[in-house]
């Protein structure tokens, strides 16, 4: 199949990974050719850089990686979780939930070295408050969803969103060089992005649909030599338990197979139906 001239050559996810192995090549060689420029200075974030007013910080500190094994592991995490939740989501939404990660990452970290560390001249670098965002939705989109920790345990996606949580806030307590806060933030970040906002009327289409558009199921009347489209009972017209046996039972065995990405648009607006009916109850 030939590939449309609009259609993206690269995912979103892959294109961020990109972005923040450019970043890192960026860095090393002002490093090495440039030493005297500040380059941390400018777009690490900082509490004196936010009294300089630097606030894209809030946002550059988010593509800079203080060595290669932290870039590494900082792009394993984006990698892993970020293409399923913008295969799930949509590239808005992602785009949306990995920037606000970063954020709100980084606002929580500047007030707790202000707060509780006093470290006016420390500076944060790093994408993993974005890592720990995408950590904590991939949890809440799919608890149940077995990962394999370091390559070898396998493990639950809750559970594994747990040890984060409790690592983090352990590392909160007994401060040292990483930045705790900051995945702190990313985590409460990826949680309330997937229990709320995603219920927002933001017309993400794969998340929302228009108000009032309701999935209508079309049968082809024939007549003589000509068809016309005729509109049907409306899925959310049926009983719950009709509507849950004959059209959800299949989207979700489908889903069990293939995952939730092969879901089509009208699968995926029986699915929101279905959560409208239950809620209901």
């Amino acid at each position: 199949m030939r590939r449309s001239p609009f259609e993206p050559r690269f995912t979103t996810t892959v294109v961020l990974l990109l972005v923040n192995v450019a970043v890192f090549l960026v860095q090393w060689a002002v490093g090495q050719f440039a030493p005297a420029f500040p380059f941390n200075h400018y777009f690490a974030l900082s509490i004196s850089g936010l009294q300089h007013v630097y606030l894209w910080q809030l946002v550059t500190y988010g593509f800079l990686h203080g060595s290669f094994l932290h870039l590494f592991f900082n792009c394993w995490a984006i990698y892993v979780f970020g293409q399923e939740i913008e295969n799930t989501l949509g590239r808005k939404p992602f785009l949306a939930l990995y920037f606000a990660s970063v954020f709100i990452g980084g606002l929580v970290e500047t007030l707790y070295l202000k707060l509780f560390a006093g470290a006016i001249a420390f500076s944060v670098v790093g994408a993993s408050a974005a890592g720990f965002g995408l950590t904590a939705a991939y949890a809440m989109l799919f608890p149940e969803r077995i990962l394999l920790l370091f390559f070898i345990i396998p493990m639950r996606a809750k559970y594994l969103l747990a040890i984060c949580g409790v690592l983090t806030l352990i590392g909160l307590v007994r401060p040292d060089e990483v930045a705790h806060a900051a995945h702190l933030g990313g985590i409460l970040t990826g949680i309330v992005f997937i229990r709320y906002a995603i219920h927002w009327d933001w017309h993400w289409p794969k998340l929302r649909r228009a108000r009032g558009q309701q999935p209508r199921r079309l049968v082809k009347v024939v007549s003589g030599t000509s068809g016309i489209w005729a509109r049907t009972k409306s899925e959310e017209d049926l009983p719950a338990d009709e509507f849950l046996s004959k059209e959800v039972d299949p989207i979700l065995d489908k889903i069990s197979a293939h995952g939730i990405q092969s879901l089509t648009d009208r699968e995926r607006r029986v699915l929101e139906a279905a959560r409208q009916k239950i809620v209901r109850r």
